[in-house]
């Protein structure tokens, strides 16, 4: 019988005090935040914002066979061979027309004019937030499908404009969201297709742009509504905290996490601080 991976889960009262330096770091630059979809996922009930929600979405749509159900990649990938492309598009964009409005966390981070910022999942909150501020810009991973060009990623300003990647140097915040977004241009990475080639080359880093290789160098990560319960998810967080600080930190609730989770916070090295999600935002609100 296989045993589940040992992890030390700090004490309450420690895992606050260590986030309050994590809050007070994040607040100089040295930490990143990398955002999952749960911590959005309260803002809009009809957003599908996790992985299993976006699988149940797509079943109400298209009739699935048994083995595409209740996973949201190989869901994508059967309507993309079985209708088109463009019906994935249109479900995509339809699983995100209504807004997910920035939390106070969102809001928080986009006033810090942080290097960095990972978001991890295909709403627009971030980009809401950073709106009210200046000097930011974002930069999309995309699929190749039907592009014919080799490009992993697209750059755009502020107002949703699509521009050079020389631009981005000059940004004090890059807002990073590898799997796509809604917003400006409806860019999704979400069928097995899409995930191929980036899968296949990730390991040698060619499909992370170079500006985010710059600005995580040094830096630590936080991980914040962040699930690792998937090997695609598990995969992309592996590979954008390489080649970064050894010291991560995770927002966690040990209750829920998989043996796999288990086993990936161990192998990476991941701090997980057990503290409910409305209570570390209130920390790293008041940092």
């Amino acid at each position: 019988m296989k045993t589940l991976p040992q992890i030390d889960f700090v004490d309450a009262a420690d895992a606050e005090a260590i986030l309050t330096d994590v809050a007070n770091r994040l607040r100089s630059g040295s930490i990143v935040p990398y955002l999952g979809p749960g911590l959005a996922g309260s803002s809009n009930p009809d957003a599908p914002m996790n992985p299993e929600t976006l699988a149940a979405f797509f079943a109400t749509k298209v009739a699935l066979p048994r083995r595409a159900k209740c996973n949201v990649w190989a869901s994508a990938q059967y309507i993309e061979s079985n209708k088109h492309r463009s019906t994935v598009t249109a479900l995509m964009v339809q699983a995100f027309a209504a807004p997910v409005e920035p939390m106070p966390l969102h809001h928080h981070l986009a006033a810090l004019s942080l290097p960095l910022i990972v978001d991890a999942w295909y709403d627009s909150a971030m980009r809401t937030a950073l709106c009210k501020h200046e000097g930011w810009g974002e930069v999309q991973g995309i699929t190749r499908a039907g592009i014919c060009e080799e490009r992993w990623y697209r750059f755009y300003n502020a107002e949703g404009r699509e521009i050079d990647r020389a631009a981005a140097q000059s940004w004090t915040t890059v807002l990073y969201k590898p799997h796509g977004s809604v917003l400006p241009a409806r860019n999704f990475l979400i069928s097995d297709a899409d995930y191929v080639e980036v899968l296949t080359e990730i390991d040698i880093q060619a499909p992370i742009p170079d500006v985010v290789k710059e600005r995580r160098s040094g830096r630590s990560f936080l991980f914040i509504g962040c699930r690792f319960n998937d090997q695609l998810l598990r995969t992309y967080a592996r590979q954008l905290i390489k080649r970064s600080s050894g010291v991560h930190y995770t927002i966690v609730e040990p209750g829920v996490l998989s043996r796999n989770e288990l086993r990936f916070l161990v192998e990476q090295g991941l701090t997980p601080l057990a503290i409910p999600l409305p209570r570390a935002t209130a920390i790293l609100l008041a940092a």
